[in-house]
């Protein structure tokens, strides 16, 4: 009996599938309920300040945040939300935004319903919404504001808030069991009961499913993976992900993309934030660039054409294809914002700057438009591909400006007649 290795096989990797959930909409963002998977992200500026916040919103928004969060931690910083919408509605940013609340977020929604009106949506972390004999009267206090303000909510539990009370009387049952949980298994049981407890509450108190997000964040990516798994098989409620406490640059990316990637590929999740450290006088914006290049890498989403580039080698001892490569891709990502409603589709494009003749060539056709560009003691000639076939090539000391400039003429022929076509 022979096999044959092309229908025999399994398949490697399960197919993409989003998991079904209730749809949640947020301002004008629909999450959850088959709808793409949203970028979402934070702002790390005191709310009070106005100015300050508003630019870092914007900020946010242009690169591509579809959400934004602000705490709302005090009377001065719930002043101001207001503020903040009407000068953002000003400036044509009609992103929503949603209030962080804990402690007192009951007083603060109360004192300030303007404030409550401005915001898209609550953040409640059951972990410090209140304590003992006051915890379900402000829990409660702040799902009535809700209600009345039409707007929807995220329980938000974190494991490093996690209601002490819950958690104390899953240890003692766990410790009278016959054969016990380890305290690691008893604390992630604790996150997802805290999260299922407090919307079931809140659906109690009269809040539909489709007002009500979930988010059970931990900072050990095993840890979120499988409080998620658990929760996703336990609720149909929109779930949002992020690893908590992530930390700095490249490890902050790792972890969150190891941890997401993985819940995403099982269909988990419906709206995603990473959340990075910034580096001191660092972007913010670089938490949003990584989520929505984590769901673009992984097929659930296009934002902005991708750049394919060789590594390098011992081939490759100039650095013009690393230069073109980075100003490539940095000329795509700053013209986005325009390029995105001039020319539909664009998002779509694939780009490669090859280094040498090994791979260049062949990975230039499979892309839109690629250039080969020389490697050491070869021939100082960059062809250049289009559409798979070979166009021109170019030589001199102007080929990185030359090849931009085909670019951005191809870019306008090809999505340019979309447009022109759908006017």
């Amino acid at each position: 009996m022979t096999c044959d290795p092309f229908t025999d096989q399994a398949p490697l990797i399960a197919p993409l599938g989003r998991r079904h959930t209730v749809g949640v909409v947020v301002g004008n963002v629909t999450t959850g309920g088959g709808a793409p998977i949203v970028v979402q992200s934070m702002t790390n500026t005191d709310t009070a300040d106005v100015d300050g916040t508003v630019a870092q919103v914007a900020a946010l928004a242009r690169a591509g945040s579809e959400i934004v969060r602000i705490t709302v931690d005090r009377d001065e910083s719930a002043a101001a939300v207001p503020k903040i919408r009407e000068r953002l509605d000003r400036l044509g940013l009609d992103t929503p935004l949603v209030g962080d609340f804990h402690y007192i977020g009951h007083k603060l929604l109360t004192d300030h319903p303007a404030c409550a009106e401005a915001l898209a949506k609550y953040r409640i972390n059951p972990g410090n919404v209140g304590f003992k004999e006051k915890r379900d009267k402000q829990f409660g206090a702040i799902i009535e504001t809700a209600l009345k303000h039409g707007k929807p909510v995220r329980i938000g539990v974190n494991w490093g808030s996690l209601d002490q009370v819950l958690l104390t009387q899953l240890m003692d049952q766990n410790a009278d069991n016959g054969s016990p949980l380890s305290a690691e298994e008893v604390m992630r049981e604790a996150i997802v009961q805290s999260a299922l407890h407090s919307a079931a509450e809140a659906q109690r108190l009269g809040m539909g499913k489709d007002k009500i997000i979930l988010s059970a964040k931990v900072s050990a990516v095993q840890d979120l993976i499988a409080v998620y798994a658990e929760l996703a098989r336990r609720t149909d409620h929109a779930l949002h992900l992020g690893l908590t406490e992530a930390g700095m640059g490249t490890k902050g990316i790792v972890a969150s993309s190891a941890a997401l990637g993985v819940l995403l590929q099982q269909g988990i999740g419906d709206t995603i934030r990473i959340s990075l450290t910034p580096e001191p006088g660092g972007d913010r914006t670089r938490e949003v660039q990584v989520a929505q290049e984590l769901l673009q890498v992984m097929g659930f989403r296009t934002f902005v054409p991708i750049v394919a580039a060789c590594p390098g080698c011992g081939r490759t001892t100039s650095t013009t294809f690393q230069e073109l490569a980075s100003k490539i891709q940095g000329q795509l990502r700053e013209a986005m914002p325009v390029w995105r409603d001039k020319y539909p589709g664009v998002a779509e494009l694939k780009v490669a700057v090859m280094g040498c003749i090994v791979n260049g060539p062949g990975e230039s056709k499979h892309a839109d438009i690629g250039i080969s560009l020389p490697g050491t003691g070869e021939s100082p000639a960059a062809p250049v591909f289009i559409d798979g076939q070979k166009a021109v090539t170019l030589r001199g000391d102007n080929i990185a400006e030359e090849f931009e400039g085909l670019v951005q003429r191809y870019v306008e022929k090809r999505f340019g007649n979309v447009a022109d076509a759908a006017e």
